[in-house]
């Protein structure tokens, strides 16, 4: 019996049905995923690439050299006008990159080729959402030579000697005779992708660390027997780790990381100072904050899968009573100069597993200059004033804790990785 015109048309459209549900599973015809956002962060330790995601990629890399380039084909991805902005967003100046190129390679696949200007050692990995970030593809070009900090500090103070002024008697009684030079480490909070905190006028904690840490570079740097280092000296992400082993590399003799604290009520004020703990938290307030500032690795986006044996040895040594010992003395010392200007959180120095203060050899503390979430306070830290009268009691209170424990005889020749 000859088919219907009905049967004919059903049967179409089951066939077509068919092929529009083949389409959409096959690699090619899959639906594409669009690109929400495309960030650069250059710096001097290294570039960071950054594409945001709905949902998780498949993607492929590959060095090529003569010229040096990273070619990075992303499968299932959408070229939308966010992806074609990327070449835009390079900088002159970016130490490592020269040009991106991006388009569509072949059905279903956008190239990205990063034309580059020296030899580099990429990471190349996903994250997953955290915060406010969905899922990233994370592009880290490091230089395959990665600069010495110690050298470049030894190079720095033989051009300028040690010299240790000889005091008037009766002037400046606190301060003493320092007879080498002491390096200190200071730690701008957060940076690149992990903005810190965020201010109700929209300020951002990264930012006041590093121009709060910068004054007090200046500060200390112009002391004729300090020198300061610091951490990241940009808008970059460095791993929590990385900034200990930082500090070890160039042996200071004090580690001091900036923040801006922030809390779930606005009423919230005035500054405090923070030291490791072994024994647990000084109270919940510190060990909230502690999980925080430890969760800036998670937001900044670290590399999992790479392992650094300098990293791990940074934390081997826990034992670290006398170290503690140390760091609550500076801190104290910081926390009664902190009082001069603001308002103290909390009268006494607090203590809790903060992952950045744990070289086991230097003492370390973590200065909140105050609470950014706190609209009146937030001014304060975007003030230019204010920012140097911070650093000014930040270096009054490091001065006053070497007054009273004077920095031992010490070889910076000695390397600790």
């Amino acid at each position: 019996m000859p088919e219907s015109p009905s049967h004919f048309r059903r049967r179409d459209f089951l066939k077509a049905a068919g092929a529009t549900l083949a389409l959409l599973v096959s690699p090619v015809g899959q639906a594409a995923t669009s690109v929400l956002a495309v960030r650069v962060w250059p710096a001097r330790d290294y570039t960071r690439v950054t594409l945001e995601y709905r949902e998780p990629i498949a993607f492929t890399h590959q060095v090529v050299k003569n010229p040096e380039r990273l070619v990075v084909d992303l499968e299932g991805v959408e070229f939308n006008s966010v992806l074609s902005s990327l070449p835009g967003k390079i900088s002159e100046t970016d130490p490592y990159i020269k040009l991106i190129r991006a388009g569509r390679n072949r059905p279903g696949v956008v190239r990205l080729v990063i034309e580059l200007k020296a030899e580099i050692q990429p990471q190349v990995f996903m994250l997953k959402p955290v915060g406010e970030y969905g899922h990233r593809l994370v592009l880290d070009l490091y230089p395959t030579v990665a600069d010495d900090p110690l050298l470049a500090l030894l190079e720095k103070l033989e051009t300028q000697p040690e010299k240790v002024p000889a005091r008037e008697v009766g002037k400046e009684p606190r301060q003493p005779e320092i007879t080498r030079m002491v390096t200190i480490v200071l730690d701008p909070g957060h940076g690149g992708e992990d903005p810190g905190a965020i201010g109700r006028g929209g300020t951002y904690e990264k930012n006041v660390t590093l121009q709060v840490a910068r004054r007090l570079k200046a500060k200390i740097d112009a002391e004729p027997n300090m020198r300061s280092v610091l951490t990241r000296d940009g808008d970059f992400f460095i791993p929590l780790q990385s900034r200990v082993h930082k500090a070890r590399r160039v042996q200071a003799d004090l580690f001091v990381s900036v923040h801006a604290d922030a809390f779930i009520k606005p009423t919230a004020r005035g500054s405090s100072v923070f030291v490791l703990s072994e024994n647990g938290a000084s109270s919940s307030a510190a060990r909230w904050l502690a999980q925080r500032e430890n969760a800036a690795d998670l937001i900044g986006g670290v590399n999992l899968d790479h392992k650094d044996p300098h990293l791990a040895r940074t934390l081997l040594d826990l034992s670290q009573t006398a170290t503690i010992n140390d760091s609550l003395k500076l801190g104290k010392a910081v926390l009664g100069e902190l009082g001069g200007i603001n308002t103290l959180h909390k009268p006494h120095v607090e203590q809790a597993g903060f992952a950045v203060l744990k070289a086991p050899d230097i003492p370390s503390i973590l200065v909140e200059t105050a609470f950014i979430s706190n609209p009146e306070e937030e001014k304060r830290l975007t003030d230019e004033a204010y920012q140097e009268k911070m650093a000014e009691a930040i270096l009054r209170g490091i001065k006053g804790y070497f007054a009273k424990n004077p920095p031992l005889a010490k070889s910076r020749l000695v390397r600790l990785d």
